[in-house]
Order: structure tokens, then sequence, then C-alpha cells
């Protein structure tokens, strides 16, 4: 793997990460559209719906590279640290968490906290197997 010069390193991920933040508003946008505000206010579909397809992503983008080998680093920095976490939004899920807890919907919140971790992690473990299948 090169290394990135850090001027480069940096556009990279800032490109990457402008288109991620614009796909995540628009995938908002999309879920409050297709559910309606009333959904979308009572459970964070949107912010559970971007982790999960950012996690399938990152396990295809992570089996991709290894695949590749030799000169990635600028496609990591684009599409993995950038796109990918600019798209996808822990801060938020850990936001929205801490809403649930507070308004007294602990159960709803566990599940929510389950749900996101476990098809994260499982779209990641999916992305990187389908990954390797195609090799």
């Amino acid at each position: 793997m090169s290394i990135t010069p850090p001027l480069a390193a940096t556009a990279y991920v800032a490109l990457g990460g402008a288109a991620g933040s614009v796909a995540r508003y628009q995938m908002g946008r999309l879920m409050t559209w297709w559910l309606g505000p009333q959904a979308v206010s009572v459970f964070p579909f949107a912010t559970l719906a971007v982790n999960t397809l950012g996690s399938l992503l990152m396990g295809l983008l992570a089996g991709f590279l290894l695949r590749m080998g030799g000169e990635t680093d600028h496609w990591r920095l684009l599409l993995g640290v950038g796109l990918l976490g600019g798209f996808t939004t822990f801060s938020a899920f850990s936001l929205e968490t801490a809403m649930l807890i507070q308004r007294g919907q602990v159960g709803l919140a566990a599940i929510y906290a389950l749900i996101s971790v476990g098809l994260g992690v499982s779209g990641l473990v999916f992305g990187i197997t389908v990954a390797r299948i195609g090799a």
C-alpha cells in the first residue's frame, strides 16, 4: 500500500466526506417521504438504514481493497474514510438512542441499539464474504 501525500489525502477525504454527507441527508429525506414524518419521529429508521447500508458497503470495499492489493490508499481514503465516513452516522445513532432513553422509551432504545449493531456487523461480514466470493 502506498502512502498518499497529506494534502492529497485530505482532499480525498474531504471530497468523499462531502458526497457521503449529502447522500446521508438525501436518505433521511427519502425515508421521511417514504414512511411519513410521523413514523420517522417515532423511530430513527433513516439512521438505521444508513448505518446498515454503510456497513455493508464498507465490507464490500474492504474485500475489494484486499483483493486489489498494492496502490489502494487513495480509494481507502476517498471511499472508506471520506464517503462512508460521511454517510454513516454513529454519532446520530448515539444521540437518538440517548433521546429514546430520556423519553423513557428504554425498551425501544435497547431494540434500536441491538438491531443497529447486529445489522451493521452482519452487513459488514456479508459484504466481505460477497467480495471474497468474487475473487
